[in-house]
This record gives C-alpha cells, sequence and structure tokens, in this order.
C-alpha cells in the first residue's frame, strides 16, 4: 500500500537526503546559532523577525567573505557560488517578505474606523 504523503513523512525523507539541511531550518527555528538570539524557541513575533533579520546578515556577510577569499584565491569556485547563492536566496526571502509586511501595513491603513 502506499504511504500517505504526509509532513512528517516529507521531513524524514528531507532529513536522510540533506541531514545538514534539517540542522539549519532547526538552528533557524529555535534561533540558535545567531548572536544576540537565545537558543529558546521565539515566543512573539519581534523575536522571530530579529532571529530572521540576523540570519539573513549573516548568509550575506558569508557571501561577501567567500566573494572575497575566491578573488584572492583562498577558496574554490565551488564555495563561492555556494556561499553566492544561499546569501541570493535570503536576500530574496528577505524582500518577499518586506514586500508582504508592507502590502499588510497599507490593507491595514486602509481599513475603515
Amino acid at each position: 500500500m502506499i504511504e500517505a504523503l504526509t509532513l512528517s513523512a516529507f521531513d524524514r525523507a528531507a532529513a536522510s537526503a540533506r541531514p545538514e539541511a534539517t540542522a539549519a531550518v532547526q538552528r533557524a527555528v529555535t534561533g540558535a546559532g545567531f548572536p544576540g538570539v537565545e537558543a529558546a524557541a521565539p515566543t512573539d513575533f519581534g523575536q522571530i523577525m530579529a532571529s530572521f533579520a540576523s540570519g539573513v546578515r549573516n548568509d550575506l556577510r558569508a557571501g561577501e567573505a567567500a566573494s572575497i577569499a575566491g578573488i584572492q584565491g583562498k577558496a574554490s569556485t565551488q564555495q563561492v557560488v555556494e556561499a553566492v547563492m544561499s546569501a541570493e536566496q535570503s536576500l530574496q526571502t528577505a524582500v518577499a517578505i518586506r514586500d508582504k509586511v508592507v502590502a499588510a501595513y497599507l490593507e491595514l491603513s486602509r481599513m475603515a474606523i
């Protein structure tokens, strides 16, 4: 019989395929690994956004550092491309979230009191 596709089944498959990605997602959800953010799960929206912004900043800095290391010949092309692509994805996610927040604010400002 075919096993029903559930989120837990998807998580198990993803974890077996890329264990480092699972660890990164867990750190992002709990806020661990980000400077200035406690390891406990964020309790409010502000903490979640602060940990996300910190993660984006760290990804962008890592991309820039990898680019500089690549120019100096200290990093391989693959390492530079991976770091830059990760930074680009983080930046695109941040822009998408910003757009959603601005759209929500504009929608709230149009509401009748």
